[in-house]
């Protein structure tokens, strides 16, 4: 789940309280947690965070999080995050904001006019220190996703096309800062055991054995990289050689098919874990 929104106040240490409210609330009743995008949740708060979400498992807690290997998060110009205060209260400016349709820096002008003519539109928000997101990103307890929506072709971020080859060439073989068999857990089983209670489907997921789903994804590790920015973000990445779904190759000796579906739909159960 998302946390509350930030107050007006902009006081050191609010992402921390937030993040205590909904761990406390999930003690307390004993629902299941997973605590999204850990790294633009806590900002410079983060390794605190981090520590939150161990020391909870540490204690049987059902608590999760995961985050995305970018500096920068995305939501509707339109939504509350931009109500009055929103500079003070996050710390950025309306240079920090990227429009993806034209991959240009917004002003005050633009940011009023897409506000008011497209407040669904989605604005790209610049705000997650560096430093952060290689630290989560590293952290082996905390797994990775793309918060994604690959369905949009026109694309909003790169992490719709790129997070996983991001991960695998620039945090992986570039920068050494996790191995590849660590990174590999946290973008396919540990998804996957999260989702198992609520979706008998997800046992078959996310691993390689006897009977489970043949959803495999091959990649040269020497190669591998993503393409996509934030001016093109729908750019394949390099070093993708086949994707299989259900057996069936979507991608094929590097190239992407076409009217090929050889998906399922992934259904829950519709009781918690």
């Amino acid at each position: 789940m998302h946390v509350r929104s930030r107050p007006l106040d902009p006081a050191p240490g609010v992402p921390i309280a937030v993040a205590q409210e909904v761990i406390a609330n999930a003690a307390v009743t004993g629902a299941p947690l997973q605590l999204v995008h850990l790294h633009s949740t806590g900002l410079k708060d983060t390794p605190v965070l981090i520590d939150m979400v161990k020391r909870a498992q540490a204690r049987g807690l059902d608590i999760t999080s995961e985050a995305y290997p970018y500096t920068a998060g995305s939501t509707a110009i339109g939504s509350e995050f931009f109500r009055d205060g929103w500079q003070e209260r996050s710390g950025i400016s309306y240079g920090d904001l990227q429009w993806p349709a034209t991959g240009e820096r917004l002003t005050q002008e633009t940011f009023e006019r897409y506000r008011r003519e497209q407040p669904g539109a989605a604005v790209v928000v610049h705000m997650i220190p560096e430093d952060v997101v290689d630290q989560v990103i590293a952290e082996p307890a905390i797994s990775i996703a793309s918060d994604g929506m690959p369905w949009r072709t026109s694309g909003e971020h790169p992490r719709g096309a790129g997070a996983f080859a991001r991960v695998l060439g620039r945090y992986v073989r570039e920068r050494g800062a996790l191995d590849l068999m660590t990174a590999l857990r946290k973008m396919t089983i540990m998804p996957a055991q999260r989702l198992e209670g609520i979706s008998p489907q997800m046992a078959k997921k996310g691993r390689v054995s006897v009977g489970a789903d043949a959803d495999l994804t091959l990649f040269d590790p020497a190669v591998v990289i993503d393409a996509a920015t934030f001016e093109k973000p729908m750019q394949a990445s390099v070093g993708i050689r086949y994707v299989l779904v259900n057996g069936k190759p979507v991608v094929d000796g590097g190239k992407l098919g076409t009217k090929l579906f050889p998906g399922e739909a992934i259904l829950g159960t519709g009781k918690g874990r």
